[in-house]
């Protein structure tokens, strides 16, 4: 459904109820609104009362404007929390968030802002020029500015409108927010997620994490993705608790304000980087309740030695752009599980409540415990459409209305999901499945490895073959050649990598994933001379 079309309730002419997420957040909100809601790495101090007051500015502003029904604000800024005010403050006047990655370039933006239509563009001061012109081009009648010191043209507007707002009233089924998937195999994805698709994940969350009384969360993670934006931000908010809030991640200065927090989330990256410090013992974290992961595989490697370091077992969990989140492995007793309460390192943990997964093969027949396939899922918090991409969306759902993740993975014998990989990463060698993940496994068990990444690459005899690209641990001296020997020494022939670098680094997006699709670009000719 685009905006502005019938809600499936109207259309079948029941009541409308307020399912307005920010509606939620805001009864969520401490009695004693004078107190902190969000502390900076700069030192400044937001209330919750600041962030009530400047969210209805900001609605007032947007709301001015005589926008129509649905529209687009799409917002590239750096992370401030004006910029979370902005968001709170387009949920509030009943438009659709669209935030973009503050890496994308010119073409990128050009593609978002013509597939997306903004009615109002919000962009950094620097990147006013190109941005503004992009934006006019296609049709966009406002483009403001946005900076992370609290200046910009948006906030020189809204300081003029008045401090109280009512909330436009929503239902779970009208459209809140677009997130555009990383499109590397191919033109992005505008993923349609509804008030209803947000609210019911955070409200499972806070359940499900233990969020209680008193929690603080320290908030390191950019705000356009899922992982912060939605699953961080949202967690804290219908807790009404106090976020400190990094502009940027430092590992000296998390571990620092550790004591005052409860909570942390991050993608494996930053876990890495803090255990590269001395200051990370279990003194630092005496205060810590929750650590929780994902957005990336974490290495069996960290997740062992963040235990050994802290005492804490960190919580893997799973979910996408287009269904927030999945599984999660459990913070308490799971009642559903015969009281299994364990983190299982390697693994996503348990579909969430409410969410159905299922483990198909290629034939549509679900499959047996232990065995590698398809994962679909269904739920609340699964998305509406691809935005204008009606065919797209018609074939990434099965008839019985299950969601085509484009995971691979499986269910062990106690429920636990593993996530293998993606299925475009999946290497047909010869006729045979090469699952990445696994070879990936043992090379990452191999002394003096850092981390590794295998893609498929064409082959005149085999179709496909694997490429191996690893990268040393500090000091360490790494042989190809004695990769590849070890692992002939334990897999069959056919899952072997005919071909194995070391490198100092591997390609990796804003979110810490490694980029498997410039390898594959980088070695596609490999064989084929």
């Amino acid at each position: 459904m685009e905006p502005g079309g019938e809600s499936l309730w109207r259309k079948a002419g029941l009541k409308m109820t307020q399912a307005n997420l920010f509606a939620a957040l805001r009864a969520a909100f401490p009695a004693h609104l004078d107190s902190t809601a969000v502390e900076t790495d700069h030192g400044l101090v937001y209330s919750w009362r600041d962030l009530d007051r400047a969210s209805a500015m900001m609605a007032n502003l947007l709301e001015g404007m005589k926008l129509p029904k649905g529209s687009r604000i799409a917002v590239q800024v750096e992370k401030s929390v004006e910029a979370l005010m902005l968001y709170l403050a387009t949920l509030r006047a009943g438009y659709v968030f669209l935030p973009l990655n503050t890496a994308y370039q010119s073409a990128e933006i050009e593609y978002f802002i013509g597939n997306a239509e903004p009615a109002v563009v919000v962009c950094s001061g620097a990147n006013f020029g190109w941005v503004s012109k992009i934006a006019f081009k296609a049709g966009t009648q406002h483009v403001f500015t946005l900076n992370d010191d609290r200046t910009g043209t948006l906030l020189e507007r809204a300081a003029l409108q008045k401090d109280q707002h009512t909330v436009a009233v929503k239902h779970q089924d009208d459209l809140a927010a677009i997130l555009y998937t990383s499109g590397t195999t191919g033109r992005s994805k505008g993923a349609m997620l509804t008030h209803g698709n947000m609210l019911s994940n955070a409200q499972t969350l806070k359940s499900y994490w233990g969020w209680k009384k008193g929690d603080v969360l320290i908030h390191a993670l950019p705000i356009f993705h899922v992982h912060g934006l939605f699953v961080a931000i949202h967690g804290a908010l219908i807790n009404g608790s106090k976020m400190i809030w990094l502009a940027k991640f430092d590992p000296k200065f998390v571990i620092a304000k550790m004591p005052e927090a409860t909570v942390f989330m991050g993608v494996p990256t930053l876990y890495v980087r803090m255990l590269a410090e001395p200051a990370l013992n279990k003194q630092a974290v005496r205060n810590m309740r929750l650590f929780v992961a994902g957005s990336a595989p974490l290495l069996i490697e960290t997740f062992t030695e963040w235990q050994q370091r802290t005492g804490h077992t960190i919580l893997e969990r799973y979910g996408m752009s287009e269904t927030v989140m999945l599984t999660s492995n459990p913070c308490a007793a799971d009642k559903r599980h015969k009281g299994q309460s364990e983190r299982r390192g390697g693994t996503v943990g348990f579909p969430l409540p409410g969410v159905k997964l299922r483990v198909q093969g290629d034939d549509g027949k679900n499959l047996p415990v232990g065995e590698i396939g398809n994962i679909q899922v269904k739920g609340p918090n699964v998305f509406q459409a691809y935005w204008r991409m009606p065919e797209k969306t018609k074939e990434e759902f099965t008839p019985d209305g299950y969601f085509k993740t484009g995971d691979v993975g499986k269910f062990d014998e106690r429920g636990y999901v593993t996530i293998v990989g993606r299925s475009k990463d999946l290497i047909i060698s010869g006729g045979y499945n090469v699952y990445p993940a696994e070879i990936e496994g043992y090379i990452n068990d191999m002394p003096g490895v850092a981390e590794s990444a295998l893609v498929g690459v064409p082959h005149p005899d085999f179709g496909e073959v694997g490429v191996a690209v690893v990268i040393a641990k500090a000091g360490a001296q790494l042989s190809a050649d004695l990769i590849i020997a070890s692992l002939k020494s334990q897999l069959a022939n056919f899952k072997i990598p005919k071909k194995c670098f070391v490198v100092p680094e591997l390609p990796r997006n804003t979110m810490g994933k490694v980029q498997k699709n410039l390898l594959r670009d980088q070695h596609k000719n490999l064989f084929l001379a």
